[in-house]
């Protein structure tokens, strides 16, 4: 029960962050800057002396992303031709994730180093949880075991969700000194894409939060220190 407790809790407030970012989103897209946010993206790039990475438009909606393993920006429709706040704000950040990993930031390094553990762990939990329910009542000692790779799979999952804080945070800050140094952004303006950027920061506290929350779970569930 308590489990579906925290799972309702974080559901309920990943929906609100995501509800209030899209909202946030659609408001600071109806004030206007000059430059597209592919514009700002290339230009931050030519700024900070790389050369090397390219800036490309994909579907859909808030579904911007830098891919290190190609180095390129993928910008959404919404973002990669908009002359708006809410576009450079999201095509500096990711543009600073692009700085980051130029410069071998170390929280990127070792969020990408986790890709693959965190992979892993995902595929490893979803067949562990099947075998649970196939053998819970046939091998009870198989429950112990379990748990132990529960845990261990649940903490990796963790880590990358708590390294991912400080790179989305130092992404977040690079864009908007970036912005207001360059005087894209000023005043009100300013404001307007601080607040977006914080926004989109919430999506990654409620996930950290929930994923350390129920890692705790599961640590009192199968260690039997039960209050």
């Amino acid at each position: 029960m308590m489990l579906y407790v925290i799972f309702g809790v974080f559901a309920l407030l990943s929906w609100i962050v995501s509800s209030r970012l899209k909202s946030k989103f659609a408001k600071y897209s109806r004030v206007s800057v000059q430059m597209t946010g592919a514009e700002v993206a290339q230009r931050m790039l030519r700024e900070n002396g790389i050369y090397d990475v390219t800036v490309r438009p994909t579907s859909g909606s808030l579904t911007d992303f830098y891919d290190p393993r190609n180095k390129t920006i993928n910008l959404s429709e919404d973002v990669y031709a908009s002359r708006s706040v809410a576009a450079a704000a999201v095509a500096a950040h990711e543009t600073g994730h692009a700085i980051q990993h130029a410069e071998a930031y170390s929280f990127l390094e070792l969020r990408t180093a986790l890709v693959p553990l965190q992979n892993v762990s995902a595929k490893v939990l979803n067949i562990i949880f099947i075998a649970m329910f196939a053998f819970a009542f046939f091998m009870p000692a198989f429950i112990p075991f379990a748990g132990i790779i529960i845990i261990a799979a649940y903490s990796i999952l963790t880590l990358f969700s708590v390294v991912t804080l400080p790179v989305e945070i130092n992404a977040s800050k690079r864009a908007v000194n970036w912005l207001t140094d360059t005087g894209i952004v000023v005043g009100e303006t300013r404001d307007n894409a601080i607040d977006a950027l914080k926004w989109a920061a919430y999506t990654y506290v409620v996930a950290a939060l929930s994923s350390i929350a129920t890692l705790l779970y599961y640590i009192i569930r199968f260690t039997g220190n039960r209050d």
